[in-house]
C-alpha cells in the first residue's frame, strides 16, 4: 500500500510517515519546503530519503507536480496548507490559492487521471471552522440548549470584554465541548479556506466513488514542530522567547482556552483512517477534549524548560481570534477507536526536552505582531 502525504515534509507529516511505515504502508511525500516553515536552509531532513519514503519537492499548486505525485497511490493524506490565522487576514490571495485552489487542483487531477487504485482521501481540517464553537447560557436557557455566538466585535474587544455574550440576555456564556454536528462559523480567512477544503473533498470523493475522512485538528503540538514560523504555533513562539530570557506576552486576559493535542495522537488518528477495513466517510474531531488556558500553557512550558515563569498579560487582541474552543472527541473514540494517550503536561515536557536540543531560533514574533498592528488587525 502506498500513501501520498501532501505537505508531508513538516511536523505532522514526519510523525505520520513513521507511523504509517510501522503499519507496513509505504509513503510518498510532496512538499515545497517553504522557508517560512523550514527556514532558509532546511535541516534535519535525512528521513525524507529513508527506506519506504519517496520525496518529491513540489507544490499542490502545480499540476505537473500533482500528476507525478498521485501516480499509483492508494491513499492521499492532504496536509498541505498555509496555516497562520492572523497572517491569513492580510495574505488572502495566498491562503486561498494554496488551501482552496490547491485542493481543487488536486481533485481536478484525480478526476481526470481516473485512477482505479485510489481508495480514499484523508483531509487535515481545523477546529477553526467552528469559530467560537458551542456555548450554553446558564441564565436564560436550559443546560442542553446550545448557543453559537458570532465573532466578537471590535467594539467589544476594545472595551476588554473578552467573553462572548448571550444574544438574548447578554450574560456571559459558558463554553462546552464542540461536536461535529455543531454550527460552523469561520472567523478568519484561514478558517474559511479550511471549510472550503472540506466541501471540495466530500463532494469530489462521493463523485469519484472513493472514501474520505475529514479530521478537524485542534491545536497540534509536539517534538518536531517548526520553530521558525512566527505566524502559527504559540508553543514554538513561547519556547524561543523563554530560551532567550524574554518575557512571554499573553493576549487578552490570558484565560482564552484551546484544546492541545500531541502530534503522536494526531498521527495515530490519520493512520487509523487508512488502516481501517471500511471507509470512515465522516467528519471527526481530533483533540484531547480538554480546554487549557493560554496562561496555564505559558507557565507550564516555562517550568518544563527549567525557567521561572516570566509572563505578562497584555490586554492586546487580534481580530479573528476566538475566545474558547475544545472538542467533543466522542467520534474519535467510537469511529476510530482512539483515546488520546499523551496528557498535556507530559507532552509539554517531551516538547521542552526536544526544543533544548535544537539551535536557538531568532525571535520573530515581534515582527509578526508589527505586521498585524500595521494592518489594524492587532490592537490594545
Amino acid at each position: 500500500m502506498l500513501a501520498l502525504i501532501t505537505g508531508g515534509g513538516g511536523f505532522i507529516g514526519r510523525k505520520l510517515a513513521s507511523t504509517l511505515l510501522a503499519e507496513g504502508v509505504a509513503v510518498r511525500i510532496l512538499d515545497p519546503l517553504t522557508p517560512q516553515i523550514h527556514g532558509e536552509a532546511p535541516r534535519d531532513l535525512d528521513w525524507l530519503t529513508g527506506e519506504g519514503v519517496e520525496f518529491l519537492r513540489g507544490s499542490v499548486c502545480n499540476r505537473r507536480d500533482l500528476e507525478k505525485a498521485i501516480d499509483g497511490v492508494d491513499y492521499i493524506v492532504h496536509l498541505a496548507a498555509e496555516t497562520g490565522t492572523g497572517q491569513s487576514m492580510y495574505e488572502i490571495e495566498r491562503y486561498n490559492g494554496v488551501n482552496s485552489q490547491g485542493t481543487a487542483l488536486l481533485l481536478d487531477v484525480l478526476v481526470n487521471a481516473r485512477s482505479a487504485r485510489l481508495r480514499g482521501i484523508v483531509l487535515a481540517s481545523s477546529r477553526s471552522i467552528y469559530g467560537e464553537g458551542a456555548y450554553v447560557c446558564t441564565r436564560c436557557a436550559s443546560a442542553d440548549e446550545r448557543v453559537y455566538p458570532g465573532a466578537r466585535s471590535t467594539a467589544q474587544l476594545s472595551r476588554h470584554e473578552w467573553e462572548p455574550t448571550c444574544p438574548i440576555c447578554a450574560s456571559a456564556l459558558v463554553a462546552v465541548a464542540t461536536r461535529e454536528i455543531d454550527r460552523v462559523r469561520p472567523a478568519s480567512i484561514y478558517a474559511a479556506t479550511k471549510f472550503a477544503q472540506e466541501d471540495l473533498v466530500r463532494v469530489a470523493c462521493e463523485a469519484l466513488g472513493v472514501g474520505h475522512a475529514i479530521l478537524r485538528f485542534q491545536n497540534v503540538y509536539g517534538e518536531g514542530q517548526s520553530l521558525n514560523n512566527p505566524y502559527t504555533g504559540i508553543l514554538s513562539i513561547f519556547s524561543t522567547r523563554v530560551r532567550r530570557g524574554l518575557e512571554l506576552t499573553v493576549f487578552e486576559d490570558g484565560l482564552e482556552s484551546r484544546d492541545f493535542v500531541h502530534v503522536e495522537d494526531v498521527a495515530k488518528a490519520i493512520a487509523r483512517c487508512i488502516t481501517l477495513e471500511a471507509s470512515v466517510n465522516e467528519i471527526i474531531n481530533v483533540g484531547s477534549g480538554v480546554a487549557t488556558s493560554v496562561l496555564d500553557v505559558a507557565i507550564t512550558l516555562s517550568e518544563a524548560l527549567g525557567f521561572e515563569p516570566n509572563v505578562r498579560v497584555t490586554g492586546d487582541y487580534r481580530i479573528g481570534d476566538i475566545r474558547h474552543n475544545h472538542a467533543d472527541i466522542g467520534r474519535m473514540k467510537t469511529q476510530l477507536g482512539l483515546i488520546p494517550s499523551i496528557a498535556l503536561r507530559d507532552g509539554l515536557r517531551r516538547f521542552a526536552d526536544w526544543v533544548t536540543t535544537q539551535p536557538l531560533p531568532a525571535d520573530l514574533s515581534g515582527r509578526a505582531n508589527a505586521e498585524l498592528r500595521a494592518r489594524k488587525l492587532m490592537k490594545s
